[in-house]
């Protein structure tokens, strides 16, 4: 066997492993018992050790030193850059700390989860002072005396960096304020009444899924505090949530879900537990769930669809026609919740927690002073206060996991996507008509052959900028947000 084959053989054992760390955490998020938290906590622990010592493991640098770069295809060659660099960052971590990691964050999950329900922050300060200390040290090791918040960029976004983010995100800004501004000055459109039976949302989230191209027989979705996605290859989960009076939440939550599932499900076969067999970075997969959710989900054609399906299930909505249907999707209004906020607001959202986290990891801010400091921030950029924890420094599960580094590619993710549907526009002219049909096939199909199906195989800017012809700047989502709600708004 060639050191090419026996790295890849070994490669895809620690791919299944990995597999099967992350159906661990699904469980824990949708069927574990309240009761198994700790126990689970050393599972993840004991399992988390593995993967760091395979990952470790002195036999993967010598099959790479014996690996002959010239030997290899395109496939090959992008098979062992992504090795490489994870060989070499995980060899800077001390497997001491990687369990210790991994047993705190699961740890502080579950705090996490109480401290929200119960409001207290106070609960949950003290084991997120652990889990930034923790972060710190880790981000320390891989930084190897360059800036510890870019190492921690980089486990989402490889290549980018917090100052080029920090650019974009100052281009961004001035003219999201200015259209948040000018749209909440206008009289907002009428939103949905009454009361929508949850069990009939679930029906109707499960339709919806399977209309964007969800594959059921290698999914399932479920319900969870914060909707997320696991897995990959052929067994790709989603959850979502409901709430009686805000059907949106939950069919929008979905939508955006299936945006990463598909992704993952559409990678090629033969990438499967490799790291080719995956998205390529967090900012590339966040195109794909907010695309879904919202150029196309959020779109005035979709939503024609959509109102005859929600008038099917719940009868009278109380909405003049399919035309205000469209626009209480898409109502601008203060709100505390990243994940339910509108389309203009969005990112300044974000930007809210970038600012913030890089504070906290760089010391400038401590665990402490966090949730003072969250509300000051809201205040100054949103012109309402915080009313409770749980609607502000609480809402996210980020923190506790130890995701620092994965909140901007959220706002990265939205610049991509405006790029794509640009691309996508052109290439698909009647998209509005196939859309108003509730056929969504020619939009997903489109962004499965120029994105998806590639898996890692390229860097993330260069997906991006092959499947659109350009190079991705912020310009297209702003023209997009500019002329979809002056539309709306009469601006």
């Amino acid at each position: 066997m060639s050191a090419f084959d026996a790295l890849m053989s070994f490669q895809r054992e620690t791919g299944a492993l990995a597999q099967v760390a992350g159906r661990l955490g699904w469980d824990q998020e949708t069927m574990m018992p309240r009761g198994a938290a700790d126990q689970r906590a050393e599972e993840m622990a004991a399992l988390e050790s593995v993967l760091h010592a395979r990952r470790t493991d002195p036999r993967v640098g010598q099959w790479l030193e014996a690996i002959d770069p010239a030997a290899l295809d395109a496939d090959g060659a992008a098979q062992i850059r992504h090795i490489r660099r994870s060989f070499e960052r995980a060899n800077r971590v001390p497997a001491r700390l990687a369990a210790d990691l991994a047993r705190l964050t699961s740890r502080a999950h579950r705090i996490w989860a109480e401290a929200r329900a119960d409001d207290d922050f106070a609960a949950f300060a003290p084991v997120l002072k652990e889990v930034v200390q923790l972060k710190r040290e880790e981000g320390a090791a891989l930084a190897a005396g360059g800036d510890v918040y870019d190492a921690m960029l980089d486990d989402y976004e490889p290549g980018a960096t917090a100052a080029q983010l920090e650019e974009m995100f100052g281009a961004l800004r001035p003219r999201l304020v200015a259209l948040r501004q000018a749209v909440l000055e206008r009289p907002q459109p009428k939103p949905l009444s009454g009361t929508f039976d949850e069990q009939a949302q679930m029906k109707l989230a499960r339709l919806v899924a399977k209309t964007f191209g969800y594959e059921m027989a290698r999914g399932r979705l479920d319900k969870s505090v914060h909707p997320f996605t696991s897995g990959s290859g052929d067994d790709v989960r989603i959850t979502t949530r409901t709430n009686a009076l805000d059907p949106f939440n939950c069919l929008y939550s979905t939508i955006h879900e299936v945006g990463h599932g598909c992704y993952e499900l559409a990678i090629r076969g033969d990438y499967r537990f490799t790291p080719l067999g995956q998205g390529v970075s967090m900012g590339v997969h966040e195109s794909q769930s907010r695309i879904y959710e919202n150029q196309l989900g959020r779109s005035r054609a979709f939503t024609a669809w959509l109102y005859d399906r929600m008038t099917e299930l719940f009868g009278d909505l109380g909405l003049d026609g399919p035309g205000a249907f469209y626009a209480a999707v898409n109502r601008v209004q203060n709100g505390f919740i990243r994940t339910e906020a509108d389309e203009v607001q969005y990112n300044l959202h974000v930007l809210l927690r970038f600012d913030l986290e890089r504070a906290l990891i760089s010391g400038d801010l401590e665990v402490t002073d966090l949730e003072a400091a969250w509300n000051e921030r809201f205040l100054k950029d949103f012109g309402f206060a915080v009313d409770r924890p749980s609607d502000g420094v609480l809402q996210d599960v980020h923190w506790s996991a130890g995701l620092f580094g994965y909140f901007p590619t959220y706002s990265l993710g939205n610049v991509y996507a405006g790029c794509l549907h640009k691309a996508l526009r052109a290439a698909q002219p009647d998209l509005d008509a196939q859309m108003a049909a509730g056929t969504l096939s020619g939009a997903t199909d489109w962004l499965r052959d120029h994105v998806q199906q590639f898996g890692g195989l390229y860097e993330p800017r260069s997906v991006i900028e092959m499947a659109c012809g350009e190079a991705p700047t912020e310009a297209p989502l702003l023209d997009y947000l500019e002329e979809k709600f002056g539309a709306i708004y009469s601006l």
